[in-house]
């Protein structure tokens, strides 16, 4: 058992299954020593976070959604690499919330996936990112996260 995946169990985080693609892509692409996630909303086989942040969900909830992804985004990555020891390091986080008008707290819930990124890797987790309010999201999700990892 690595070294990540003893941090898991501490934490209690079991990964789900990495999602079936949505359409015609795949869950992530190695390129040379970088790994790209496909976006990965707010859902796994047993619950799906669904609705706009500021008009369905709260904050909380939001958080909780982008954490759901970020686990999504770890599952996607072990699509093309054999063990999270591999990352290096986490690059670039992207965040897209579902957003009512108005809402303008992306950032709080796009804390929920950087946050859940550092507890599970520490400092080889902090990483650039972006966290922007749109419009619809695929299939009414609440939150959706892309992620790229050096490996």
């Amino acid at each position: 058992m690595g070294r990540i995946d003893e941090r898991l169990n501490e934490l209690g985080i079991q990964l789900p299954p990495p999602r079936a693609p949505m359409a015609n892509y795949v869950p992530a692409r190695r390129v040379g020593n970088l790994v790209y996630t496909a976006g990965q909303v707010s859902g796994t086989a047993e619950r799906e976070i669904k609705g706009k942040l500021g008009q369905d969900l709260s904050v909380e909830q939001g958080r909780e959604a982008a954490r759901v992804c970020a686990l999504n985004c770890l599952a996607a990555l072990l699509t093309v690499i054999d063990s999270l020891d591999s990352v290096k390091q986490l690059v670039r986080v992207g965040a897209f919330v579902n957003s009512a008008a108005g809402f303008n707290q992306q950032p709080a819930v796009a804390n929920g996936a950087s946050d859940t990124f550092v507890e599970i890797f520490g400092d080889v987790g902090r990483h650039a990112r972006t966290a922007v309010g749109v419009n619809e999201l695929p299939a009414g999700f609440a939150v959706e996260v892309e992620l790229v990892a050096e490996v």
